[in-house]
């Protein structure tokens, strides 16, 4: 936190700057946060349904389990992009730009270490979703009357997002290197 009178929060270190990966995950979770929204209408209809014309739909809470999952997965790009994730910053804040940039590099290997073992969990979990044991494809289903396919389609988005995780942490982790550590940036309300 910044120590300005406002009380406002600092999210991102000073030396944190944007990748064009960022920018654009950014702008496209804007646009995926409106799931949630669609999440809402489709809840309201089956409430509407359901209690004022006695006519419940079989594909409304599925729909919305799988909107809300959705977003929520996306959200771990989104977050890394806005350099949003929770973070301890006692012993960042306590050392000067050099020891900064060696925890910035710990952080972003141990990062990448991280995706790399979930993102092979992820793609074996994707590829039992998405074919059967002789390898055709076919996608897993909830089991219900309706049965969409979205327990697949959820592995396939853990996959995608823990890849794309992977790729921002790996640009991160030469923004840290090209970092000069000569000049001391000066934070907003210091």
């Amino acid at each position: 936190m910044s120590d300005n009178p406002d009380g406002d929060m600092e999210l991102a270190p000073p030396d944190f700057e944007k990748t064009w990966l960022d920018r654009a995950l950014e702008t496209t979770g804007k646009a995926f946060a409106w799931a949630i929204f669609a999440a809402f209408l489709i809840s309201v209809f089956e409430v509407i349904s359901r209690y004022v014309f006695d006519s419940p739909t079989y594909w409304a809470h599925e729909t919305t389990t799988f909107l809300i999952a959705a977003v929520f997965l996306i959200g771990g790009p989104v977050a890394l992009a806005g350099n949003k994730h929770i973070r301890v910053r006692m012993v960042y804040d306590a050392v000067g730009p050099k020891g900064r940039k060696i925890l910035d590099i710990f952080n972003c290997v141990v990062a990448m270490l991280f995706f790399a073992g979930l993102g092979y969990a992820g793609a074996i979990m994707a590829w039992k979703a998405t074919h059967t044991p002789t390898g055709e494809i076919h996608f897993e289903g909830t089991g219900t009357s309706w049965n969409p396919p979205t327990p697949a389609l959820l592995k396939i988005i853990i996959l995608f997002c823990v890849i794309v995780m992977f790729v921002q942490s790996a640009l991160h982790l030469i923004q840290v290197l090209r970092r000069d550590t000569r000049e001391q940036r000066q934070s907003p309300g210091e």
